[in-house]
């Protein structure tokens, strides 16, 4: 299964994903898949590993991130609890053309 698909899979099944970006170890959960000037992009909300921008806080409205599917490496899914923040519902600018996110 490729990356694009495995995130599809996360976001319908509200899993985890683990995951390398910028060589940095990620623990995220997916918010929302698409396309973003024609490059599929996805929306998540990191909890835990490391991130190259802010510190990653756990319950901050900060830990958003928005990546390149193909940036992404050695992903990985697993079951466990859910993470988002409470300004889940400000509108996104990541993706443009939105093929699946996750519904409250």
């Amino acid at each position: 299964m490729n990356t694009y698909d495995l995130l599809k899979q996360a976001i319908s099944k509200k899993q985890q994903v683990v995951a390398t970006y910028n060589g940095y170890r990620r623990e995220m959960c997916p918010h929302a898949l698409g396309k973003k000037n024609g490059k599929e992009h996805c929306l998540f909300y990191q909890f835990a590993g490391e991130s190259s921008s802010n510190p990653i806080i756990p319950d901050s409205e900060e830990n958003w991130r928005c990546m390149p599917v193909n940036g992404l490496f050695d992903v990985s899914l697993r079951e466990g609890e859910w993470y988002t923040a409470s300004n889940h519902s400000r509108p996104q600018t990541c993706i443009d053309d939105i093929d699946t996110e996750i519904h409250s």
